[in-house]
């Protein structure tokens, strides 16, 4: 097998592991450094447009039309609202100048989007100029979920938000609420300071600064929406996976890994959270050998506290035998 043989959904995909072992850290790195993968490699900017880019947009609108609540702005951050809207429209514009463009018109800004058939005139704080105003329409444009996050009284605050494919959380219930509180579920990183201690780094990151992290879980079937307010729907899927014939257990299960880009806004001063989520199934990563044999050795070797916290419990040593077994098919059907 030949990596152009490779679909760009596998190329691109930023596969997260280094080693056959998983726990929680930190992990931050700079952004815009290329990642060589065995597939292809990933991370070059901080926006990405694939393939997926109209139908993620496109759930995203439907999600957004049935609950609203998944755009969350405190009055306060309206300034950093506009802050990210031009930051992320201007990181667009320059990764697809063939198809998008921001320019100003007198006192206007003009943006163009000719993969979404969009020409939005608007001016700076008006939010009425803007369909959901400038968060909801930056959430219109960019398939990252964007988290905004302010900094007072020692701490960071997770104040704004617009998250429609979000991994079992909520950033409804999540608004308001101090980083350390919204991080409070998660096991280990409390008693090895891993948290307090990415505070602290982002509380010292300076006005456009970019990092990057990744981050991971699995899901069942490709459902960019498992956020807590739609557990019902994706929730049974989780329980009975494990029962599925093994051809669809590897076609239907997925690993889900998010890209998140951690960046000081220059002109308000938040911190914004891009994070961008790609999946691929058992099958699909099947296909490049050094990660099926990786990523079975991770889920194997995963402690079980950490299984259970990213809900892998009841189907993870079915997958990581699958992954690891020799019969298993090495191609996707």
């Amino acid at each position: 097998m030949t990596v152009t043989a490779l679909p760009a959904r596998i190329t691109r995909f930023p596969f997260p592991f280094r080693t056959d072992s998983y726990r929680y850290s930190t992990n931050v790195e700079p952004a815009r450094v290329p990642v060589a993968t065995e597939a292809g490699e990933w991370g070059a900017t901080v926006v990405d447009v694939d393939d997926e880019y109209a139908d993620e947009l496109a759930q995203r609108e439907r999600i957004l039309a049935a609950d609203p609540t998944r755009l969350t702005v405190l009055p306060h951050m309206r300034p950093a609202c506009w802050d990210a809207l031009h930051t992320v429209l201007r990181e667009l514009a320059a990764l697809r100048p063939d198809v998008m463009e921001l320019r100003r018109e007198g006192h206007d800004l003009l943006w163009r989007n000719d993969l979404l058939g969009v020409e939005q005139r608007f001016r700076d704080g008006d939010d009425d100029a803007l369909p959901g105003g400038p968060l909801g329409f930056l959430g219109s444009q960019v398939q990252d979920d964007i988290v905004l996050l302010d900094q007072r009284e020692g701490s960071l605050w997770a104040d704004a938000g617009l998250v429609t494919f979000a991994a079992d959380w909520s950033m409804h219930f999540d608004v308001g609420m101090r980083f350390l509180e919204v991080h409070g579920p998660v096991p280990r990183v409390h008693e090895e300071g891993i948290i307090p201690r990415a505070e602290r780094f982002l509380m010292r990151l300076l006005p456009g600064q970019e990092y990057r992290r990744t981050n991971w879980t699995m899901s069942v079937d490709r459902r960019l929406d498992q956020s807590t307010e739609v557990y019902p729907a994706w929730g049974r899927d989780r329980r009975t996976i494990a029962e599925a014939p093994e051809r669809e257990l590897a076609e239907r299960l997925q690993l889900r890994v998010e890209v998140q880009h951690l960046i000081r806004l220059g002109a308000s001063g938040a911190v914004m959270f891009l994070i961008r989520t790609y999946m691929l199934s058992l099958a699909e990563l099947a296909q490049v050998p050094a990660w099926r044999a990786r990523f079975g050795h991770v889920l194997a070797e995963l402690p079980d506290d950490m299984a259970d916290y990213k809900g892998l419990t009841r189907f993870r040593h079915q997958a990581a035998d699958w992954l690891l077994s020799p019969q298993s098919p090495p191609e996707s059907s």
